[in-house]
């Protein structure tokens, strides 16, 4: 049983975490403005549901062989890197519509949160993240490791959906308002890949 110190800190902490925008929010900020408040909130729970995998991983042992391999956290890296360029390239290139008159969604929230999952299963800094951050509210003391691991794992993916949640409702609001010009519809794809591009090249650049 985890002590209500550790629990109340731990979720201080990730709270305050999750909600500083970062990646994962200009991600689904991206997808609530330009697709509407749905396919945001599909990239959020494509995000979390990367998280629960990183969870799964930091509980059976995978980050710490990424953790200590350089040439796979590199392979790793560099392949969700290209997963998000190419993401960009394609929004880059797509052609914006001319008119008003039964406009589709960009994307589906079925593919919007595929997308979501795969680009983050794909960063190999959120699993060295989960690797690092989670044991150090583990105490033994408290029962098995792999249980008090799930449970903060749990913790930080519910949290981080809510977050992504409420910031995908108030760009989808804001995007259904911006839809309507014109203007916006011709440059909205431009902006998304420009968006996906600088993530993948922010991904790419990083070190461990």
């Amino acid at each position: 049983m985890i002590d209500p110190n550790t629990l109340v800190t731990y979720v201080a902490i990730v709270a305050g975490f999750v909600f500083i925008p970062g990646p994962a929010t200009l991600l689904t900020v991206t997808r609530a403005a330009t697709s509407g408040t749905k396919v945001g909130i599909a990239t959020g729970a494509g995000i979390a549901a990367g998280d629960a995998v990183h969870t799964l991983m930091a509980i059976v042992g995978v980050s710490a062989v990424i953790a200590a391999s350089a040439v796979l956290f590199g392979v790793i890296k560099y392949v969700g890197a290209g997963y998000l360029i190419y993401l960009g390239v394609r929004a880059l290139l797509e052609k914006a519509p001319t008119t008003l008159v039964a406009r589709a969604l960009p994307i589906s929230a079925g593919k919007a949160f595929r997308q979501a999952i795969l680009a983050e299963m794909l960063n190999p800094k959120t699993a060295l993240f989960f690797l690092a951050f989670l044991p150090q509210f583990v105490r033994p003391q408290n029962g098995s490791i792999a249980l008090q691991l799930a449970l903060f794992g749990a913790i930080f993916v519910l949290l981080g959906l809510v977050s992504t949640v409420i910031y995908a409702v108030s760009a989808g609001s804001l995007g259904e308002f911006l839809r309507r010009r014109p203007a916006v519809l011709k440059w909205q794809s431009k902006i998304v890949g420009a968006i996906f591009c600088a993530l993948g090249l922010r991904l790419a650049l990083e070190r461990r």
